[in-house]
């Protein structure tokens, strides 16, 4: 009996450290199952799992284990394994997390894949790292400009309108600009633009689409070229986490991650174009925004968003040299 009894606590234990390299990591995040966020989730939680090497990733969308913006503090925990998140959201942990969401700062989706890979983007991942954070996949979103009656390009062209930013830098420029500033959420646009309470807004190309601005207005301005608005979306997760896993499970998440990567920078690139194109058919006219615009409206960024970002963070201005040495 005693010898059975040794038996069963030995298959026990050995069934124990069986498991131990078994893992199950959560992953949450705010969208839909049809948003490109929710793709590149997916892409690495099905490269994981092809890779057979004991790790499942399960993922929890729509805001359905934590809040839009509650995700980084649970995952800087331990509490949260994996987000797709914008990194701004995290401003008022890491104020040099605000310059991730920061008027003119990225040019065009090229540029923005660059930022990624510059060092810029090493002190935002040291920053990341500090709380017990990493990235595994970067990824910047765009937007553009609608106008009620007329086409937004220049500075010059918001003076005396009634404006919706996306962030409170936007706020901070177009207030430069002469607009007066409405706040609202992106979902409001629609009924504020119909009952006359906006004459401009600025949000996401995805956003655009999905509420029907289109119905609304009589110009757009995608993100084409140059655009002002880019907001940095990574896929993070919880650096502790990542470094308890097996080598052959950290590879196998580096390698979904990379082809996570390149998917996202190919549909972010797609989603403005068709923006336009759904824009087009409703017979909303499209404007496109000039070098010299775009130059304009940094100009005007310097003086405002900048500025403010500056005097709020630690460190800001030679955070921000950094960002805008990045061609």
């Amino acid at each position: 009996m005693k010898t059975s009894l040794l038996a069963v606590a030995a298959a026990f234990s050995v069934g124990l450290a069986g498991a131990a390299t078994a893992a199950e990591l959560r992953l949450s995040h705010q969208w839909s199952t049809s948003d490109v966020r929710h793709q590149v989730a997916q892409i690495v939680a099905d490269e994981v799992a092809a890779a057979g090497v004991d790790l499942d990733i399960t993922i929890y969308p729509s805001g359905s284990l934590f809040k839009a913006r509650e995700q980084y503090k649970p995952l800087s925990r331990g509490q949260l394994d994996m987000t797709v998140f914008p990194l701004s959201y995290a401003g008022g942990q890491q104020p040099a997390f605000n310059l991730t969401l920061m008027p003119g700062l990225v040019k065009n989706h090229d540029h923005a894949a660059r930022l990624n890979e510059s060092p810029f983007m090493e002190e935002i991942e040291a920053k990341m790292a500090e709380d017990d954070v990493m990235v595994l996949v970067h990824g910047y979103l765009a937007g553009g400009f609608v106008g009620k009656d007329k086409c937004i390009t220049a500075p010059e062209d918001v003076q005396g309108l009634q404006t919706r930013a996306a962030g409170k830098a936007f706020e901070q420029m177009l207030a430069g600009a002469g607009a007066s500033i409405a706040s609202m959420a992106s979902s409001e646009i629609y009924n504020a633009m119909q009952t006359g309470v906006l004459n401009a807004a600025n949000t996401s190309s995805s956003s655009f689409v999905s509420y029907r601005i289109y119905e609304q207005v009589a110009c757009y301005t995608p993100a084409s070229d140059f655009a002002l608005w880019f907001m940095y979306q990574p896929l993070l997760m919880n650096k502790s986490t990542f470094e308890g896993l097996t080598e052959e499970q950290q590879a196998a998440l580096m390698a979904g991650a990379a082809k996570a990567e390149a998917h996202y920078l190919a549909e972010a690139k797609k989603q403005d174009a068709a923006s336009a194109e759904v824009f087009e058919k409703a017979g909303v006219e499209i404007a496109s925004m000039t070098q010299e615009e775009f130059n304009a409206w940094r100009a005007l960024a310097q003086e405002t968003s900048y500025k403010q970002f500056i005097a709020d963070t630690p460190g800001g201005a030679e955070l921000l040299e950094k960002a805008l040495a990045v061609e």
